[in-house]
């Protein structure tokens, strides 16, 4: 029986990708060759990063004349040195918002390079809410933020134009609602989140904001020989960059960004409100805060741990448990995340409630 899979990642995508995907492991598009075997040369191959591009330029109606789209490797942390070597000249200083485990490492790496600025951090409660009212510095280079934290389940909800430009991390909720992406001047995201599986990274870079720093660049982390190779610098990840270009194509044939914002509320919505209602569970993230991806929350009585695993292990839910340095629980509820998956952890919570009656 297939589980209801709540990982944070590499997680959850729709049982059409999943198809669609080992198909191509079989046989691409009737190539008589696999996805695996291709060259990523070929124009089967350049096909595909051209689609996924486009498609990415559709969802984020960005010009393609300002903006770059780029494929990258190494995972979102490999960006937290790429940002700063191409962005940040030594003595130079870039702003940083603190909100969790992930902008934490990005600061660290950035701190090779050039003097960081800390806006605000949420470190003092254990990134259990979203600074606001922070001030930034006129000489920045650019402010980073991390949009939605995995491990914390805390979300910016609002976002506002700057006076620098606007470096995002959005490695896990990115097209889960809709934005202005015009306000970012640097987009990057880990696909194994939404968009596909891991070993690709999305990079969105507005290209003028590159070129400005006398800093000797290692080509792998150059952002323009990778714009100038157009994501073929070195190999790139074929079979993932495929994967992302068919899961981009099912959020199409759903209906868009629009649409799956408003299955994403409805889920969040309600397995919010259960917890909220249920005297058992709390949630660990200021309410104003909340995660629509990931859902943070922790058993009040610790000694009913080994029941509630009993009861949603016999339900097939998987991934449930919260990151190992916070404990409790932690359901990710991905764009590919059905409804009903929600209402069966729903109902565990709600056995357990009986039972503890």
């Amino acid at each position: 029986m297939k589980k209801h899979n709540f990982s944070a990642g590499p997680s959850i995508l729709s049982e059409e990708v999943f198809k669609q995907a080992s198909e191509g492991v079989l046989e691409l598009n009737h190539s008589g060759l696999s996805i695996l075997e291709i060259s990523h040369r070929s124009d089967e191959f350049i096909a595909i990063l051209e689609e996924a591009k486009a498609l990415v330029f559709e969802f984020m109606q960005l010009d393609n004349e300002k903006y770059e789209v780029l494929f990258l490797q190494g995972g979102a942390s490999m960006e937290f040195l790429r940002i700063p070597y191409n962005l940040l000249n030594q003595g130079e200083t870039a702003a940083y918002l603190d909100t969790g485990k992930w902008a934490s490492n990005a600061i660290k790496e950035a701190k090779l390079f050039g003097n960081i600025h800390i806006v605000a951090s949420s470190k003092d409660q254990n990134y259990n809410y979203i600074p606001k009212n922070y001030t930034i510095p006129d000489d920045v280079k650019y402010l980073h933020i991390t949009s939605n934290n995995t491990i914390y389940g805390t979300q910016i909800q609002y976002f506002k134009k700057e006076n620098t430009s606007l470096i995002c991390d959005m490695s896990s909720d990115i097209f889960s609602r809709t934005l202005d992406f015009s306000m970012f001047d640097l987009i990057y995201a880990g696909a194994q989140k939404n968009l596909g599986p891991a070993g690709v990274n999305l990079v969105v870079i507005k290209k003028e904001i590159l070129g400005k720093t006398n800093r000797p660049i290692p080509s792998i982390l150059d952002y323009q020989k990778h714009i100038d190779a157009q994501s073929m610098f070195n190999t790139p990840p074929v079979f993932a960059i495929y994967t992302m270009l068919l899961n981009l194509k099912w959020l199409k044939n759903q209906g868009g960004i629009s649409v799956i914002e408003k299955r994403n509320q409805q889920k969040a919505d309600l397995l919010y409100r259960e917890i909220d209602r249920n005297p058992l569970f709390e949630g660990t993230a200021q309410k104003e805060d909340r995660s629509m991806m990931n859902v943070t929350f922790v058993l009040k009585d610790l000694t009913q741990q080994g029941k509630f695993a009993e009861i949603f292990k016999k339900h097939h839910i998987s991934g449930i448990n919260g990151h190992r340095i916070v404990g409790g629980y932690r359901a990710s509820i991905y764009n590919a995340m059905p409804l009903e998956s929600v209402k069966v952890l729903i109902q565990a919570m709600q056995e357990l409630e009986s039972i503890k009656k």
